[in-house]
């Protein structure tokens, strides 16, 4: 990927993503998205499904007031409102939250519904840990689903970035549009996650059940690092931040299965920060809500 320092180099990324954007003017959807989470992650989906067509109710456990400026700068398409009425008026509800908070959800309030798992399991972080999940007992997507009672879960949207689920998102057809892997049991949930995901921007693997969802879990070749930039070594600051905002490389449906079908369980299981660039730290720490911060 061409990396501009240049104003002009910066000129010709702002039109680059007035033309991307302008791909999606008449592009008409039907159906609702809920979303539980108004994070980085979730604010991201939000972006992506109302730019696509889609009506979003978006909610997080601090109340629909706290989100009256998310929404209203989202336009027409987009609402708050309480968790279960995101839930109810859904047609596929994303869980946008950290893993450690899946128990805060309500258990019996997702029977039928398709649910987008967008969780990471992260040992030790707010606290959480499992034997069963380090142990290999199941995968945490497993895990949400014996919570949540009777939905019909997914694995996805999960093994991007906030920054790059966004800066990677391109219409069909464009050259640069990337893949990105799912997983579930359910055969009509996983068609309507794909329909969903490609609308948003992306083209879409099958990676097998949930008990196989460890394949595009945290530290599998297909979970995060490919998807992201590499940012020269020596360039820091306000460079470092502009370059790894950009997208990463873009992954083919072949290379995506191949990632998927090579893969080999971590070990230890889970995810960890160390190794993650400073750059990404930074960028986080900038635009996360101090509660985020916090936690």
């Amino acid at each position: 990927m061409a990396v501009h320092s240049s104003g002009s180099g910066r000129a010709r990324q702002t039109s680059r993503q007035r033309a991307v954007a302008s791909l999606w003017k008449g592009h008409q959807v039907t159906g609702t998205i809920g979303i539980i989470g108004s994070g980085l992650v979730g604010k991201a989906v939000a972006r992506l499904a109302v730019r696509a067509g889609y009506k979003v109710v978006v909610s997080n456990s601090r109340g629909a007031e706290t989100l009256s400026s998310f929404v209203g700068a989202l336009g027409p398409l987009a609402r708050a409102g309480s968790v279960e009425e995101a839930i109810a008026a859904a047609d596929i509800v994303t869980v946008s939250v950290p893993l450690a908070a899946f128990e805060a959800l309500p258990s019996d309030g997702f029977a039928g519904k398709v649910v987008l798992d967008q969780t990471n399991y992260y040992p030790g972080m707010g606290e959480f840990r499992r034997a069963d999940l380090d142990h290999g007992e199941l995968t945490s997507s497993e895990l949400v689903q014996r919570h949540l009672r009777g939905a019909r879960l997914v694995k996805g949207l999960h093994n991007l970035s906030w920054i790059h689920m966004e800066s990677n998102a391109r219409p069909e057809g464009d050259a640069d549009r990337t893949t990105l892997p799912i997983a579930g049991d359910d055969a009509a949930a996983k068609q309507a996650v794909t329909e969903f995901v490609e609308a948003i921007g992306y083209d879409v693997v099958d990676a097998g059940s949930l008990a196989e969802s460890w394949r595009i879990e945290p530290n599998t070749a297909i979970y995060f690092w490919r998807y992201a930039p590499k940012v020269p070594e020596g360039v820091t600051g306000d460079e470092a931040k502009r370059i790894y905002q950009q997208r990463g490389e873009p992954v083919s449906h072949d290379q995506a299965r191949t990632l998927i079908r090579e893969a080999v369980r971590p070990s230890p299981i889970g995810g960890t920060l160390e190794g993650m660039p400073q750059v990404h730290i930074d960028l986080f720490l900038e635009q996360a809500s101090p509660d985020t911060v916090r936690q």
